[in-house]
């Protein structure tokens, strides 16, 4: 799906009913080369758009893509809106404040799509790879990795979790479920391993992410080879829209074969000394290996300045920008004692609300990266990426 509005904060609004990786437009004249490239079930023209130009966007589309539906988004729904659209070809309009109705409309021109052309194929993603990390371990990696997933899948996204903590995961246990299977099971096949028989291994949560578990007994580390690890992210990758790794604390050959494959690095660190220096020396080895130069991100949990150490000197220390405040929260510990993660039991939670935020940036990444050519980078053993 495709969104045209050139104005940013209404697209910022409207981008999250589309489902992630959406193209965002501010130009209606580029419409015709994304949907030449791919196809796409609908184009939504924002309000800000005037109606002469939805038109001819409108017409245009109709010659050239039939399958594709438009729709308007409007402001003021007023008699006239809707001859005009129905005149040009325009298969919905529907209020700018209406979110439930734009669902409706999205999920109409989906299935409209699929009766004409196929369903689509989940093996044709291109995944992103989100790796949550930090040198040091209790500074809350896996409530931030489950809460980012959750938060990501919430926008309309398929999203799977990786547990790449070999001897003591705590995803599984975190979201309160018992994994019939764990990616152990992976070695036996590594040499021919495909999604049909990865899938198996999923474990579906209710919050809408799928989670593939560490093993059950910490002897199970030694299975999983770096190579098996790379081969399972690059299989996910064409089965989900956001693969999200969670590590243990350090570097170890595992979890450098996850670094190779990633797109994104959230690094976790709190207001303490020992877990700063520690990350500092962990960016260090990144730039050494050159290792995802382009896209990191900073998060600060627990960021209550009161301890001594600010937000200015992990900043100067570290030489890059916070991207991401955490407050120390009960909160997030009851919820995790809960099986519930923040953003789902207390979505109005400052913590909650950062997270979303976050979870946005990154979708809006992903689309603007799908929108142009990115340039080619090489992880650490050489391999090409986008």
């Amino acid at each position: 799906m495709i969104l045209v509005e050139p104005d940013s904060t209404t697209a910022a609004v409207l981008v999250r009913a589309l489902p992630a990786g959406s193209p965002v437009l501010s130009r209606p004249d580029d419409v015709d080369g994304l949907l030449t490239g791919r196809g796409h079930s609908a184009v939504v023209i924002g309000p800000t758009v005037d109606m002469a130009t939805a038109a001819e966007v409108a017409e245009r589309v109709r010659r050239t893509h039939p399958a594709t539906t438009i729709v308007l988004v409007r402001h003021d729904l007023e008699p006239s809106v809707f001859a005009e659209a129905m005149q040009v070809g325009i298969g919905a309009v529907v209020a700018a404040d209406d979110p439930g109705t734009l669902d409706r409309a999205l999920s109409r021109a989906k299935s409209t799509w699929e009766s004409i052309q196929g369903p689509s194929n989940p093996g044709d993603r291109d995944g992103q790879v989100i790796t949550v990390f930090s040198p040091k371990g209790g500074v809350g990696k896996t409530t931030i990795t489950v809460n980012l997933a959750v938060a990501l899948a919430r926008n309309r996204a398929e999203v799977c979790v990786v547990d790449l903590d070999l001897a003591f995961g705590d995803v599984a246990i975190t979201m309160q479920i018992i994994p019939e299977h764990t990616i152990t099971e992976a070695a036996e096949s590594e040499r021919d391993l495909d999604y049909s028989l990865l899938q198996k291994l999923l474990t579906r949560h209710d919050s809408g992410i799928t989670i593939l578990a560490a093993p059950t007994h910490p002897e199970g580390r030694d299975l999983v080879t770096p190579s098996l690890v790379r081969r399972v992210v690059q299989t996910l990758c064409r089965h989900f829209d956001y693969v999200v790794i969670d590590t243990p604390p350090g570097f170890d050959d595992q979890v450098l074969g996850a670094f190779d494959e990633t797109d994104e690095v959230v690094i976790v660190v709190t207001l303490d000394v020992p877990t700063v220096k520690n990350t500092k020396v962990a960016l260090e080895t990144l730039n050494l290996l050159r290792l995802v130069p382009n896209g990191r991100h900073l998060v600060l949990n627990r960021a209550d300045e009161d301890v001594g150490l600010s937000v200015a000197n992990v900043e100067e220390i570290l030489g890059m920008k916070v991207s991401v405040f955490l407050p120390s929260s009960t909160a997030v510990a009851a919820a995790t004692n809960h099986g519930r993660p923040i953003v789902l039991s207390r979505p109005d939670h400052p913590v909650s609300v950062a997270i979303e935020a976050f979870a946005r940036k990154l979708s809006s990444g992903r689309a603007h990266t799908l929108a142009k050519a990115a340039p080619v980078k090489r992880g650490l053993f050489g391999r090409q990426r986008k």
